[in-house]
């Protein structure tokens, strides 16, 4: 028998504010997109906003539906926005900020299984990493190089090919 170690590395920034500038803005937007996520279900609002190689920024909010859980993350909305507005141009970074009605969300939340499975999609697709800022209401944001940090042994179309 054989073990395999896995590592991640993320790097902490304490608050919004040590963010570098064009970061900083990216996540002042997935902030000012979450306050409008549609979440009466759950009281759980994601916003998520992804900065493109052009330079274009592209946000999105979750959505949820009264048939739980067929609504959307706001990760996946922006993902996907990114995609048919702006197919092929590589994603640079993506920022999520999330907050709860029910509790305080002052330490980060990174995305969701699903999620993280449509960026790895992106990712591998576009042949980069993309860095990944993500927080909670509040506080500390965390910052993964690339998705392979958050899914390190990643499913991918690789493994059926």
């Amino acid at each position: 028998m054989k073990k395999l170690t896995v590592k991640s590395e993320f790097s902490i920034y304490d608050t919004v504010g040590e963010l570098p500038e064009e970061i900083r803005r990216l996540m002042e937007k997935a902030v000012e997109v979450r306050k409008n996520a549609y979440a009466p279900y759950s009281k759980f609002k994601v916003g998520a906003s992804i900065l493109l190689e052009n330079d274009e920024v592209v946000a999105g909010n979750n959505q949820e539906n009264a048939s739980f859980p067929s609504g959307l993350c706001a990760e996946r909305v922006a993902i996907y926005q990114a995609g048919a507005v702006f197919p092929n141009v590589p994603i640079k970074a993506m920022a999520i900020s999330a907050s709860s009605d029910k509790y305080e969300t002052g330490e980060p939340i990174p995305p969701c299984g699903a999620c993280r499975q449509t960026i790895a999609e992106y990712e591998i697709n576009q042949r980069a990493p993309i860095a990944i800022y993500f927080m909670g209401k509040s506080g500390k944001v965390m910052k993964s190089e690339s998705l392979k940090d958050l899914l390190p042994l990643l499913f991918d179309k690789n493994t059926f090919i």
